[in-house]
This record gives structure tokens, C-alpha cells and sequence, in this order.
């Protein structure tokens, strides 16, 4: 039987308040505007100190997504939350954001077991959510190295902050630029 996550020692109250304070810091760092996204990867397992995939928790999810939903709360930008490779990382996020984006739905249900606790947990929590295929997001977090890339425009900016882990997982953040194109003779602001 699995441990519990307090006997983890895992204070999911920390947690939420990590994963706050790391996503306003991306808004800020990474000057997000209303109408762009930042994509969740996110292994609970790791969180746990646990290999990716052994030991996903619906708890460790809610905390996450909690304080990603409060820091985006009213800034107009949106998340995709992205599935684990037994879903090919699809993303889960909310209808509107789909249509948007003229975004590919594909029909699915994220399960723990298939798709990760936190994009099970997205499924639950979001008002209006569909499963999309891929996604060009604008920045991204990426807990407990789940590799984002595939779902970040070009160029991938790293963003540096003084948190460099959630729980036992690793976090890398990042945001993206415009690609500077034109050669010797461009000029660029």
C-alpha cells in the first residue's frame, strides 16, 4: 500500500504556495498578456520524491493547479495542462481556449493512470474542459522534468527563478520571443 501524502512529508498548503509564487513570477518575468498560455507539465510522482509515473496523487494535483488557477485569476491568460505519454501529452484545457486557437479536440479522458493526476485533476476542475492534440503555448512550467517543449512556440526562453523545485521535483519555467529573423542587416528593439 501506498504511503499517505502527509507521510510523505509533503505539505500540500506549501505546495499550492510554491506553485503561486512561481506562476506570478512567470507572468511578470515573462510579460504574459491576456489571450496567451502557459502550459503545465507536471509529475506528482515526482513531487513525491517517487519515480515519474509510480506514484501520481489527485491531492499533490489540486494543490498545483489551485495555485496556478489563483495567480492566472483575472490576468485573462489561460493553461493547458499536458498529459503524460500514455495520452502522446495531449493537453487538457477549457473549451473556449480550443476554439480559440482553432485547436484539434480529441476524444479522451485522462485517467491517473493514463494521462497523470494532474490532467485527471484538470479534468475535473476546469468549467468547460476538452483534451487538444497540440498546443503552441506562450510559456510554460514544467514540474518534475516532463519535457513541455513540443507545446512552447519558438524560441524557448529559460526563466530563472529562486524556486528550483516543487515538493522533490525539479522545475524549470520558461517564456518565448518572437523569432529574430532578417539577417546582418536587421534592426531589432
Amino acid at each position: 500500500m501506498e504511503p499517505s501524502v502527509e507521510k510523505d512529508s509533503i505539505c500540500l498548503e506549501a505546495i499550492r504556495t510554491q506553485v503561486l509564487e512561481v506562476t506570478q513570477a512567470l507572468l511578470e518575468k515573462g510579460n504574459l498578456k491576456p489571450g496567451q498560455i502557459i502550459v503545465l507539465g507536471c509529475s506528482t510522482s515526482e513531487v513525491r520524491g517517487k519515480a515519474i509515473g509510480s506514484s501520481g496523487s489527485n491531492e499533490i494535483a489540486q494543490a498545483i493547479l489551485d495555485g496556478i488557477r489563483e495567480a492566472l485569476d483575472g490576468t485573462g491568460v489561460s493553461l493547458a495542462v499536458q498529459c503524460c505519454e500514455h495520452l502522446n501529452r495531449c493537453l487538457v484545457v477549457e473549451r473556449h481556449v480550443a476554439e480559440r486557437y482553432n485547436l484539434t479536440e480529441v476524444t479522451v479522458r485522462p485517467v491517473p493512470n493514463a494521462g497523470g493526476a494532474t490532467a485527471a485533476t484538470a479534468m475535473d476542475v476546469f468549467d468547460d474542459p476538452v483534451v487538444v492534440e497540440a498546443i503552441q503555448a506562450h510559456a510554460g512550467i514544467d514540474i518534475g522534468d516532463t519535457f513541455i517543449g513540443m507545446h512552447l512556440k519558438p524560441v524557448v526562453v529559460p526563466v530563472r527563478l529562486p524556486i528550483h523545485s516543487v515538493g522533490h521535483a525539479h522545475l524549470t519555467v520558461a517564456r518565448t520571443r518572437p523569432k529574430l529573423v532578417g539577417g546582418r542587416r536587421a534592426v531589432y528593439e
